[in-house]
């Protein structure tokens, strides 16, 4: 069973993400803040991580940036930031996809899935 961590302060969505990506046969952890995110990725490195770009504490941008020399598994933002400096700046600082809420379900799924092939 592959592990997704979810960053996400919306916590209907978060709920919403958590119980699609259980229902098809994720394991999935939910945090919704960005104070300690970093560290508790590290801590718990699972198979990928979802992380939303605006945060409370600290930001999705800062949080991708101090895990990725750490953090060899995929991280893909999924955010309402989408602007195209947003999207180059994720991809540029080390995300390997960036989806722009809202997604729908099953394209959120697909993307997981090709990124963990």
């Amino acid at each position: 069973m592959k592990h997704v961590f979810l960053v996400e302060d919306d916590l209907r969505l978060a709920q919403l993400i958590e119980q699609f990506l259980t229902q098809n046969g994720f394991k999935v952890s939910v945090l919704n803040s960005g104070e300690t995110a970093a560290e508790t990725i590290l801590k718990v490195n699972p198979d990928l991580v979802l992380l939303d770009v605006m945060l409370p504490e600290q930001n999705g941008f800062s949080i991708c940036r101090a895990l990725r020399s750490k953090f060899a598994n995929p991280i893909l933002f999924l955010t309402a930031k989408d602007s195209d400096f947003d999207h180059v700046l994720g991809l540029e600082i080390g995300a390997d996809d960036y989806l722009i809420k809202p997604v729908e379900p099953h394209v959120l799924l697909a993307r997981i899935n090709m990124i963990l092939r």
